[in-house]
């Protein structure tokens, strides 16, 4: 095998200058065409010691890019654009999803409240336009006769609803829970309105009825007056039996019948008509009572047609 002078040519000269012995000896002029047995005779170095070492190679990257053109940032900005508002809209869904499954578990508990509250309002206001019918009839009797004139058992029986006195409480449980909790903005903007109205009204009755608490408190002091308390609660007792099982032969009997008064003074009776009529005038709790039960059979409907809760 024929090695060129150049890839041993380092080896000559290191071995000249390493070999102060050998620094007479003539220089002979150096053939590019020497075999290697000769370069080898010449030289004290074996060629394993002269073998270059395998030397890992680092390759540097390139610092020098090339200048992207508006295109290519135009599309990397529209990629994250795109990114940013998929992952925006996916996450607006799921919490839709949520809140309306979360909303439909409210109204099938509030329809149960609405039903609640309406069957309590029907009862509410025939309780009290009974009641306002009665003391419409005590009013005549005492309009054309003395109270000593009446039988006594009319007196009573008519002038009992004159203290007629009931109280709405709205069941307003979920109501309640989803406002402290702000979870009302889960119904529909529509809805959530009318559940406010709905409320605000419930309020205006509780807040009448407590208005006329001291006026009812004046009229049963006006009305120990003239009625034995033993005669009155019986007819109370004949209405309540009756509004379970009516039975008009027992209203009848008492109507004949002739207890005893305490004091047949006009006057007094007058004091207490007008009390009566201060809390009968303008008839607020059936007016609110029929406001509320309508208000309530439309806002069962949308809960229904909007969360598929016809079956409730």
């Amino acid at each position: 095998m024929v090695l060129t002078l150049k890839k041993y040519e380092p080896v000559i000269l290191l071995s000249l200058f390493c070999m102060p012995e050998e620094q007479d000896t003539p220089k002979q002029p150096i053939n590019d065409e020497l075999s290697t047995d000769a370069i080898m005779q010449d030289s004290s170095i074996s060629p394993s010691e002269t073998k270059t070492p395998d030397m890992e190679v680092h390759h540097h990257p390139d610092l020098h890019h090339k200048r992207k053109n508006f295109r290519e940032y135009f599309l990397e900005f529209l990629m994250i654009f795109l990114a940013v508002t998929m992952g925006f809209f996916a996450e607006t869904i799921r919490e839709g999803i949520s809140e309306h499954s979360r909303a439909k578990v409210f109204a099938s508990s509030m329809l149960r409240d609405l039903q609640a509250d309406t069957a309590q309002l029907q009862s509410y206001r025939s309780y009290f336009s009974y009641a306002a019918n009665k003391l419409d009839t005590f009013m005549q009797l005492l309009q054309v006769a003395e109270p000593k004139d009446i039988p006594s058992g009319k007196l009573y029986w008519y002038g009992l609803f004159g203290g007629a006195h009931g109280s709405f409480v709205s069941n307003d449980a979920t109501f309640q829970e989803m406002k402290s909790s702000g979870s009302l903005h889960f119904f529909e903007k529509n809805i959530e309105t009318e559940v406010a109205k709905y409320d605000r009204l419930c309020r205006y009755l509780q807040s009448t009825e407590q208005a006329n608490e001291g006026l009812y408190t004046e009229l049963r002091k006006c009305r120990a007056l003239f009625f034995e308390f033993k005669y009155l609660d019986d007819a109370n007792n004949i209405y309540r039996i009756n509004r379970i099982a009516f039975n008009h032969a027992t209203i009848d009997s008492f109507l004949r019948s002739n207890p005893p008064l305490l004091n047949y003074d006009k006057v007094l009776f007058n004091q207490y008509v007008e009390l009566a009529r201060s809390r009968f005038l303008r008839q607020y709790n059936i007016a609110y009572s029929d406001s509320l039960i309508h208000k309530a059979s439309l806002l069962m409907n949308d809960l229904k047609k909007e969360y598929n809760l016809d079956n409730e």
